[in-house]
This record gives structure tokens, C-alpha cells and sequence, in this order.
């Protein structure tokens, strides 16, 4: 099923949040807790949303206003072009209009589809889930009209409400000046006794995904650092061949340091790849606990954006 933002066990846990969702699911027309609806509806959405994006205005436009720009750069290149000088830029002009009204016109339908209909339902579940205190796992990119990246504030933000304290639980100890309490009702008779409602536990985060999360932005320098060394010490042997200076010789010590920078990048290429697997592992293990009832914490920005790799 895919780790949602946040699954329908969680909405249902808050009575004020299961309420409030089933007054948008019912504008909308759909039950947004309900996990299987849900994710029918994002998937259905994103396909919708990059079919959107491949229009054939977005790259006529594109195509049109790439020829408005660069039409110019050819009148020096053909006399004819340059016989009919303003007619050729009066029609560059007129090519970057068509083709910026044309992008412009493709953005704002995808716009509208992104914020329109039960994604922006959706999206009010869950402001609402997050003011009352539930996290959000995970919110792809494209739910915000973000870039892949997950960068910027997005077309379609999730909408901030202010924070809702918790709801108020019943106090054991009633107060010494209350009413005595009613007798209890009867017990009911013996019957099949009603199956108790498992409480799900999130699987513990191993050692080897916060390690993960550590070393997953670092690196990605080795390669290059290792080749400007092999240059520099292949440029000073050269130099030391064609004047004549035995000193060049000693850029030669650059290029084992070069040989051990490669492999330094290499065995820790190997060390995240192999920490990347077990990062899968756990959050596959989170959606199916999520799947089972479980509340997911959020998720750090490594995870996020390798679960937005990964799908």
C-alpha cells in the first residue's frame, strides 16, 4: 500500500479529527480514512497530475518560446534574416508572447487540478490532523505541487490551523462534593467474550538507519578531489620533464594520496548503499505497521527523501 501522511487508524484515534474528516470525505465523496480509498485516490491523482504536466500546450510553448528567443541570434548568420530585420523580430516577439501565454495557460490547469477536488480535501485532513497533535509520516512532494526534491513552498501547501489542545480524558477521582455515583448496571449475561483491539507497536529505528541518516548527505567529493590530484601531480611530472626541475618530481606523492581518496570513496559508497538496504527494510517495516494500525512518527529528511526515491 505505500506509507501514507498519516493512516486512517490514527485519524479515528481523535474524535474531534474523525469527525472533521468525515465531513470533507463526505463534500468530496470520499472516506479519508479509509487507508485503501486513500491510496486509490493518491495514486489515481499523481497519474492524473503528471498527465497534466505532458500536455501538448506545455511543449508547444516551450517550443514556441525557445524560437522567439534564439530567432534574433540567427540574423547575423542569414542575409535574407537580416533584409527583413523588424519583421523577424517583430515575429520573435510575437513567438516568445505565444509561447510564455501558452506555459502560463499549461501551469494554471495543473494548478487547478492539483488544487481542486479531494486532494485539497485531503490535504484539509490533514492541517487538521497536524493541529490536533498527530505527525505526519511523510508528505510526498507532488501532494504540494513541490518539486521532486521536495524544494520550496509548494503550489498547494498543506494548510496550517492554529494548535488544538488535547481532548480533555475523563478523571478517575471524582470530586468530594459530587453526587454519589449510580449503582452499576448489571452484568450481562456469559457470551462470547467481544475480541480485544491489539494496539500496534511502531518498529523500533536500528542502529544502522540512524547511522544512515548520519552519512547519507556526505560524501560525493571523493571523485573529483581524487582526479585534481592526479592532474596536479600528472601536470607537475610534465613540467618537471619539459623544464628540466627535479622538484616537479614530487608531485608524484600526489597521485597515490589521489588512489587513496578513490578508494576511501568507494568503500564508503559500498558502507551507504548497504545502510541504504537496511533503511528500505525499516521503512517497509513502518508501512506495514502503519497498514496495521499503528501511529508513524515523522519521518527524518533522509528517510523522506529516500522513500521518495524509492517510489
Amino acid at each position: 500500500m505505500g506509507l501514507l501522511p498519516v493512516s486512517g487508524a490514527a485519524l479515528r484515534s481523535d474524535t474531534r479529527v474523525r469527525e472533521a474528516a468525515r465531513d470533507i470525505g463526505a463534500r468530496y465523496g470520499v472516506d479519508y480514512t479509509d487507508d485503501a480509498a486513500v491510496t486509490a485516490l493518491l495514486a489515481e491523482r499523481r497519474k492524473s497530475l503528471e498527465t497534466e504536466q505532458r500536455r501538448p500546450a506545455a511543449y508547444l510553448g516551450l517550443l514556441t518560446l525557445m524560437a522567439g528567443m534564439f530567432l534574433p541570434f540567427g540574423i547575423p548568420l542569414s542575409p535574407a534574416l537580416d533584409a527583413h530585420l523588424f519583421a523577424v523580430l517583430g515575429a520573435a516577439g510575437a513567438l516568445t508572447v505565444v509561447g510564455a501565454a501558452l506555459l502560463v495557460h499549461a501551469r494554471a490547469q495543473w494548478k487547478q487540478a492539483l488544487r481542486n477536488g479531494p486532494l485539497a480535501g485531503y490535504r484539509e485532513v490533514l492541517g487538521i490532523a497536524r493541529a490536533h497533535g498527530i505527525p505526519l509520516a511523510h508528505i510526498p512532494p507532488w501532494l504540494e505541487g513541490r518539486t521532486t526534491g521536495g524544494g520550496g513552498k509548494g503550489a498547494a501547501p498543506i494548510p496550517t490551523y492554529p494548535p488544538v489542545e488535547p481532548a480533555p480524558q475523563a478523571s478517575s477521582d471524582a470530586p468530594p462534593d459530587s453526587a454519589p455515583a449510580p449503582a452499576p448496571a448489571p452484568a450481562p449475561a456469559p457470551s462470547t467474550p467481544a475480541p480485544a483491539s491489539v494496539s500496534v507497536s511502531v518498529p523500533p529505528k536500528p542502529s544502522a538507519v540512524s547511522h544512515y541518516e548520519h552519512m547519507a548527505d556526505a560524501g560525493g567529493w571523493h571523485d573529483e578531489t581524487g582526479c585534481l590530484l592526479f592532474l596536479a601531480g600528472a601536470g607537475g611530472v610534465t613540467w618537471a620533464v619539459t623544464v628540466g626541475t627535479a622538484v616537479g618530481y614530487a608531485a608524484l606523492l600526489l597521485v597515490p594520496v589521489a588512489v587513496w581518496i578513490w578508494l576511501a570513496g568507494r568503500r564508503q559508497g559500498r558502507e551507504k548503499e548497504e545502510l541504504r538496504e537496511e533503511a528500505l527494510k525499516y521503512v517497509t517495516a513502518l508501512e506495514a505497521a502503519q497498514a496495521a494500525g499503528a501511529r508513524v512518527p515523522e519521518l527524518s529528511p533522509q528517510l523522506r527523501a529516500l522513500l521518495d526515491d524509492h517510489h
